[in-house]
């Protein structure tokens, strides 16, 4: 029989192994793909597929701007307005707004903002919120008010955005719509955060939950508008506090917070508006009314104060279950703020004992000017230790003691009081009087409730003169002025003066004995003014000025008239005055901080009696006199009349300390200059030999500031 066939070239079997003693033929080369043998023949197969890129010119084929939001608001009419809104009710298939129309026909002046959009009370659906956008695209707005307009999510959230799109208001109020939700608190924290115009967002009765706080406080952490922020009644207590209070840490531009009636506990809420205060300094009003932040949460309260150097003015705790405890730590924190103007705690159950808590603080504070105490459940005794504190206090301008039982005795102390204060210039008090046991009492309680009103007014006047004077000051020392004074042909009569160079004390219409030079502490407090050296210290009349009463500021004195010499000292006379009649002053005086006027005073010679003067010096003094030593209050002491020889002629430290200095220095600075240095011989040189010292020339004038 045969063998079996050999394999075919189609068959699965291997290739039979080659003989022995033969060569094995080389392996046959792998044939290339379809795809690739096409590809080198130049040909593509129909279902090959192809990517090619244009060159860098053809990439960007052209850019479209965006659309103007204001495309639509140019040279715009009223009537335009109104058909445009009416064309786009009809065809969203909604009804017209009466109210709104009515205002758009009242429209007058388009191109500002317009005062007010008024719609409130106004049911606002999506459809109704749509047809806005062709008013909001044309006009904007001061003030757009959708209070109560059952605003629900979609609404809501188209209102926001075109109000952002088109910057449609800077004072927005969406106060009392609860139906928002959180698509419309996220659609009003993008236009907080986006919109650079809006400055007070109004959101009373309108809930913030938990889910919609954390878009809030993302947007207030980084707002770079708001200004005024209300959220009374918004639910906030826990959570969302806690959020609004981190990002506001953060957030240096709003100003007003109203937080009113939110349920704030005295734990975890007040400790958030504790740290709240210790890190921000630029809110200035937080109001705090009706919630529960009781004693210890005004303990978080109080240590958040006592960090804010600057920042917070007024800080209201009406109605928060506050006791003479919380007054404690209230009176330590007090001392320690600088900037709180206004401190409201009425409606708290604060008593007698909380009062005595508080006034030590008061007094110690430099800044409260407003106070309410309104239902605190005083009597006499705390209206007694009220009346120490407005006696103590320089500054304090409003007190509300209304709906407390304050009776004749509290009623006096207020009126004895008020009669050393002076700044006050309003007490609220209840307008009938309280029962008494004694019936003549309630006329006596009359009388003292008139005299209270009578202090205030005098105190209201009082500041109103004030007011008017500084007016009068600032206005007469805005220019700076300046006069020059040229030296006399012919010696005129110089008034008295005593033996240390001031004039002598004259008596005013009341006979007090006033001294027109003092430069005591107590002017410094009453608004004291730096001498200005150019003025006489007598007035043309003879009279000395009045020394300024504690409750009027000194008046500036009058520039000196021009062509008039100050006065010297007889003492002085035969040495200075051939010096300061070839010499001529020019005095500039300027305002400077506060009332104080300062003055420079140049002192030139006139060349033509610069050689007279040197070839006729004065007589040269015998001796040097020691300065006498200086008063407690820093004046000098009078030098007796007999201490100099008859007929010497005074030495230069002499002159220098009896007569006015040429510059209007004050004598108590004269301690201060330099000795004058011994000449070849050991003696003094006379003041005339050293001002005459001028036959070269001259140098440089000397400018003396007083």
């Amino acid at each position: 029989t045969s063998g079996p066939p050999a394999p075919g070239p189609g068959s699965g079997a291997a290739p039979a192994p080659p003989e022995p003693g033969t060569e094995a033929p080389p392996p046959a080369e792998a044939s290339p793909p379809a795809a690739a043998r096409g590809a080198e023949d130049g040909r593509l197969r129909p279902g090959a597929k192809r990517v090619t890129f244009p060159s860098d010119e053809d990439i960007v084929s052209g850019a479209v701007e965006p659309k103007d939001p204001w495309r639509h608001a140019q040279n715009v009419t009223v009537d335009e307005i109104v058909t445009a809104y009416k064309q786009a009710c009809q065809k969203l298939n909604c009804k017209q707004i009466p109210k709104l129309l009515k205002q758009i026909q009242e429209f007058k002046d388009l191109a500002p903002r317009i005062d007010c959009l008024d719609l409130k009370g106004e049911k606002l659906d999506y459809k109704a919120c749509e047809a806005l956008e062709e008013i909001f695209k044309r006009v904007q707005f001061k003030i757009v008010d959708l209070e109560q307009t059952s605003l629900d999510e979609d609404g809501a959230s188209a209102l926001f955005d075109m109000i952002e799109y088109y910057e449609s208001a800077t004072h927005l109020n969406i106060s009392f719509n609860k139906h928002i939700g959180t698509r419309g608190w996220q659609a009003a924290a993008h236009m907080m955060r986006k919109t650079n115009c809006l400055q007070y967002l109004d959101a009373r009765n309108t809930p913030l939950l938990d889910h919609s706080a954390p878009f809030v406080a993302r947007a207030l952490r980084i707002s770079s508008s708001l200004v005024v922020l209300h959220l009374e009644n918004a639910s906030l207590s826990g959570r969302p506090l806690m959020l609004l209070a981190t990002a506001l840490k953060m957030n240096m531009n709003l100003r007003e917070l109203y937080l009113a009636d939110n349920k704030l506990n005295g734990l975890q809420d007040s400790a958030q508006l504790g740290n709240l205060l210790k890190f921000n300094s630029c809110i200035q009003i937080l109001d705090l009314r009706n919630n529960h932040v009781l004693d210890s949460g005004l303990a978080y309260i109080c240590e958040g104060l006592k960090e804010q150097r600057r920042g917070l003015v007024t800080l209201v705790l009406w109605n928060n279950q506050l006791t003479h405890t919380g007054m404690a730590y209230l009176g330590m924190t007090l001392p320690h703020t600088q900037s709180l103007e206004t401190l409201n705690l009425g409606h708290n159950p604060i008593g007698n004992e909380g009062v005595r808590n508080l006034k030590n603080g008061l007094i110690g504070n430099r800044s409260v000017l407003r106070l309410g105490l309104a239902s605190t459940k005083l009597t006499c005794e705390g209206a007694v230790a009220v009346a120490e504190f407005i006696a103590e206090s320089p500054r304090l301008l409003r007190l509300d003691l209304r709906e407390n039982e304050i009776k004749t005795g509290g009623l006096m102390a207020l009126s004895l009081a008020l009669k050393v204060n002076h700044s006050l210039l309003r007490l609220d008090l209840d307008r009938e009087p309280k029962k008494e046991a004694v019936k003549s009492f309630i006329e006596t309680q009359k009388a003292l409730l008139a005299e209270i009103q009578n202090g205030c007014k005098r105190n209201f006047i009082l500041a109103k003169e004030k007011e008017e004077k500084e007016q009068k000051l600032q206005q007469s020392a805005s220019m700076p002025e300046i006069t020059v004074t040229e030296p006399l042909e012919e010696e005129g009569s110089t008034p008295a003066a005593s033996e240390n160079g001031a004039t002598e004390p004259a008596e005013d219409d009341g006979g007090d004995v006033t001294d027109s030079d003092s430069d005591t502490d107590e002017e410094v407090d009453t608004g004291f003014e730096t001498k200005d050296s150019s003025v006489p210290p007598n007035h043309p009349d003879g009279a000395a000025a009045p020394r300024p009463s504690p409750e009027q500021p000194r008046e500036r004195p009058p520039p000196l008239p021009r062509a008039e010499e100050p006065p010297r000292s007889p003492a002085a006379s035969p040495a200075s005055a051939p010096s300061q009649r070839n010499e001529r002053r020019i005095s500039v005086s300027s305002p400077g901080r506060g009332h104080k006027i300062f003055v420079v005073t140049r002192v030139e010679s006139l060349p033509e009696r610069a050689a007279e003067d040197a070839t006729h010096p004065g007589p040269a003094p015998a001796t040097k006199p020691e300065l006498p030593a200086p008063q407690a209050n820093g004046a000098v002491p009078e030098v007796p009349a007999g201490s100099a020889e008859p007929g010497a002629a005074p030495s230069c430290e002499s002159a220098a300390h009896d007569a006015p200095l040429p510059n209007g220095l004050k004598m108590d600075f004269a301690r201060a200059l330099p000795e004058t240095p011994l000449d070849g011989n050991g003696k003094v040189g006379s003041c005339a030999a050293e001002h005459g010292k001028r036959s070269k020339p001259s140098p440089p004038p000397k400018i003396r500031a007083s």
